[in-house]
């Protein structure tokens, strides 16, 4: 099989690309930056999505779904929300096409132009505290603890598969609270549950930190975030959590009558995460040979690739293989077996390996007769003989080593490459190595943008968990008194 990718080294970016094409994870459509996600990329999608539903489900959240379309005034209503979201929205002006009198094909028909026009959701804070107005009445009806799994459209310019797309698949949930209190410890709560997912699942260290209010999500008092290295050095923010305030409750007139009598405005927070984070998986743990999928995230964990000369001894071989398939199954491990007859083993251990399915199993005709089994692990693509008995939790055993082993590079990897610097100079020239700069900032708004014009770096967050240095210094870029240290790197 002819080598499938572009060198990492050589050319990062094609990397990629060659990588969620040629593993069959997503392609370019028919609209312009929009992607189809192909089987084998939704099934690693839904494997995230049942995970980090089942860890949202045990903090209380419950699932629903909002509409697609919000009415335009809605987004009158926070101005700092439609603010930011203004450049990328989409809007729905008619509801009828009509053939062309030209007989050019078709056109809008004039007379079925919406009373008011549409926007299609680019996140859904709007319409639903536009619902929840008619849930909430008293204190007895909070907390609203609400998720949805949906789509959303963003008119992106320059788009990624993945990173960047105009429509993409995420969560976004939504929870209505009684008191400030309440609300920001949800927020917290669910950027922690990110932060698991993360690093158990996903096996990607990451930071978890504050967002700068230049970085903020439009319209919050407080965004928490995690922030994750890629291997070309530069930060990937792998999902948000915010502390909205009063807001939207004010924007959509929620109120409440609290345990005294009194009305309140309802607080909210809103968190989510999306496809975005199958190009954290690829770029954070993919190498030359492809990708390279953490066991927990594998649609296939174990690929069983027969080596045989005759029809006997195929069948032989493909009979002891559905045999421990069954005993791997049992075990709770998702096994396929490679039966084309079309395709040299070679060609299959290639496919496999770009494709980055965790354990390859071959066995041949020795190997039956000797009752072992060849295994290669993809994090490291070394081989050993096993044997067939007992091998389910060898396996087993073998699975968690190897999720725990591409945590364990990507976090070396990480720690290698942050680093302090105190001195401007020396910020403008390692900010282009990549990798994450420790430094102290001054806190204004204005430091922070004068910086993103001269270097294209930004604040990645006010580090909560890893990397805190609270210390007294100057800021990097205006030489004025700072009390800690933030994160800046370049970003996707």
């Amino acid at each position: 099989m002819a080598k499938e990718v572009t060198d990492r080294d050589d050319n990062y970016s094609q990397w990629y690309n060659d990588l969620v094409v040629k593993a069959d994870l997503a392609e370019q459509s028919a609209v312009r930056g929009c992607m189809v996600i192909k089987p084998y990329g939704y099934a690693i999608w839904e494997k995230m999505q049942r995970v980090l539903d089942d860890m949202f489900k045990k903090t209380g959240v419950q699932n629903a779904y909002f509409p697609l379309f919000i009415p335009k005034s809605f987004f009158s209503r926070e101005a700092e929300h439609v603010a930011g979201f203004a450049k990328e929205c989409a809007e729905v002006t008619h509801h009828r096409l009509m053939n062309d009198p030209s007989g050019k094909g078709v056109v809008v028909d004039p007379s079925a132009k919406l009373e008011e026009e549409l926007i299609v959701r680019p996140t859904s804070e709007t319409i639903i505290w536009n619902t929840y107005k008619n849930w909430i009445t008293s204190w007895r009806d909070l907390p609203i603890l609400c998720n949805q799994w949906c789509n959303v459209v963003r008119w992106e310019m320059r788009t990624r598969l993945f990173l960047r797309t105009s429509e993409f698949l995420w969560q976004e949930g939504h929870p209505a609270h009684a008191t400030a209190e309440e609300a920001q410890a949800k927020a917290l709560e669910m950027v922690g549950v990110y932060a698991d997912f993360a690093r158990n699942t996903l096996a990607l260290p990451v930071v978890v930190g504050h967002k700068s209010p230049n970085e903020r999500f439009a319209g919050a008092l407080d965004t928490m975030t995690i922030e994750a290295m890629m291997q070309d050095g530069k930060a990937l923010q792998a999902g948000t959590s915010h502390f909205l305030g009063q807001n939207f409750a004010k924007s959509f007139e929620v109120q409440f009558t609290n345990n005294k009598g009194q009305q309140e405005y309802v607080w909210a927070t809103s968190w989510g995460v999306s496809t975005r984070l199958m190009g954290a998986l690829i770029m954070a743990h993919g190498d030359n040979n492809g990708l390279v999928l953490p066991p927990k995230l594998a649609p296939i964990q174990v690929v069983m690739v027969p080596i045989y000369k005759t029809p006997e001894e195929r069948s032989a071989i493909l009979e002891k293989m559905e045999s421990v398939k069954k005993e791997l199954e049992a075990s709770g491990v998702s096994v396929k077996i490679d039966s084309r007859d079309t395709l040299r083993p070679g060609f299959k251990f290639a496919e496999w390996e770009l494709k980055g399915v965790p354990v390859r199993m071959a066995i041949g005709p020795r190997d039956l007769a000797a009752g072992t089994v060849e295994v290669a692990r993809r994090d490291t693509l070394s081989k050993e003989l096993m044997s067939l008995e007992g091998i389910a939790p060898a396996v087993v055993k073998l699975l968690d080593e190897i999720q725990e082993n591409i945590y364990n590079k990507a976090l070396q990897f990480r720690d290698a490459n942050v680093r302090k610097c105190d001195d401007w100079e020396t910020f403008k020239t390692e900010i282009q190595k990549g990798g994450f700069l420790l430094c102290h900032w001054d806190g204004t708004a204005e430091t922070e943008e004068k910086i993103k014009e001269e270097t294209k770096a930004t604040i990645r967050c006010i580090p909560m968990d890893s990397y805190v240095c609270e210390e007294e210094g100057k800021c990097i870029y205006s030489g004025k008194p700072s009390h800690r240290r933030v994160i800046f790197a370049i970003s996707y």
